[in-house]
C-alpha cells in the first residue's frame, strides 16, 4: 500500500489529468444523453481523487479529515462538470454520493479488521 506522501502525489497527478481529459473532450461529453452521463461520472472520478489528495495532505499535516474535505472535493468536482453540461452536475453529484458510500462501508470494514487484530496481539 502507498503511503500518504506518495498516494498524494499520484492523486493530484490523475486529478490532473481527468480534467484535462475532460476540458479537452467537452464538446463531446455534451453532444448525446449517454455520453452526458459519462461527463457526471469523470467528474465524480475527480471528486474520488480530490477527497484522497486532501486526506492524505491532512493526514500528512496531522490534522484529523472531516466532512469539510468532503464538501471542498464535490464543489470542486461539481464546478468542473458544470463546464461540461448543466446535466453532468446532477449525474457528478449522484455519482460521488454511490462513491462516498462505498468507500464508508470500505473504511468501516478495513478498520473493523484492524481493530481484531489489535485485540488478539
Amino acid at each position: 500500500m502507498a503511503g500518504p506522501g506518495s498516494s498524494m502525489l499520484y492523486s493530484i497527478l490523475l486529478f490532473t489529468v481527468i480534467l484535462s481529459l475532460q476540458e479537452v473532450y467537452r464538446g463531446k461529453l455534451a453532444s448525446s444523453e449517454l455520453f452526458t452521463i459519462l461527463g457526471g461520472f469523470t467528474s465524480s472520478l475527480l471528486f474520488l481523487v480530490l477527497l484522497t489528495f486532501i486526506g492524505n495532505f491532512q493526514e500528512t499535516c496531522g490534522m484529523k479529515t472531516g466532512w469539510g474535505a468532503v464538501i471542498i472535493a464535490e464543489a470542486i468536482a461539481l464546478i468542473a462538470a458544470s463546464t461540461v453540461h448543466r446535466v453532468c452536475i446532477t449525474t457528478c453529484f449522484l455519482f460521488s454520493a454511490g462513491l462516498l458510500y462505498e468507500i464508508n462501508k470500505l473504511s468501516v470494514m478495513t478498520l473493523s479488521k484492524s481493530d481484531s487484530k489489535t485485540k488478539r496481539l
